[in-house]
């Protein structure tokens, strides 16, 4: 990782958001992992929330997340497999301004280092969406943290060169979690 050390970390507001039909938060290890990572990291996490495979109520989640001011990462964990249930890139892909397209791609290139082939059925994908980054991870532990070790550290840090996401989000507000 490349650190411009003259540069200041800027604390992101980020929101978390599990899709399962099967856990709830006293086993929702991929979200939790999201989430403690963003604080680790100084990040502050705004909310989280664990909804069940509902492209309607995934979609309302996250577009409230959007239009709120102090919400700048939306993080998706689940839903994002070939099952009939799953729904999450068909719930969130409407609401993006922009796809980042590399995104998926960078993911599948370093899950496949874990899980070989089968990478190519997941559908994980990114967007900016009214100046937030929303980004929809397979719902594995191992997943999530393949994302967050191999791209999510870096991009959601402001010292990181020669680019990263946090130049493109609109400006935080200091906020209370909502947990």
């Amino acid at each position: 990782m490349s650190i411009k050390l003259d540069a200041a970390f800027v604390p992101l507001n980020i929101a978390v958001l599990t899709v399962s039909d099967t856990r709830s938060f006293d086993n929702d290890t991929s979200g939790e992992l999201l989430a403690s990572r963003a604080v680790e990291m100084g990040h502050r996490l705004v909310d989280r929330v664990l909804l069940k495979d509902d492209l309607y109520k995934i979609r309302a989640q996250v577009a409230g997340w959007i239009a709120e001011d102090d919400v700048q990462v939306v993080l998706i964990t689940g839903g994002t497999g070939f099952t009939g249930r799953d729904s999450t890139p068909e719930a969130v892909a409407c609401l993006f301004d922009k796809h980042i397209d590399g995104f998926g791609e960078l993911f599948r290139a370093l899950s496949i280092l874990d899980i070989g082939t089968s990478t190519v059925q997941t559908r994980a994908l990114a967007g900016l969406a009214n100046g937030t980054l929303v980004c929809c991870l397979p719902g594995s532990t191992g997943a999530c943290r393949t994302a967050w070790e191999g791209i999510l550290a870096e991009q959601l840090d402001a010292r990181h060169r020669p680019c990263n996401f946090v130049a493109h989000l609109k400006p935080g507000k200091l906020c209370e979690s909502r947990q």
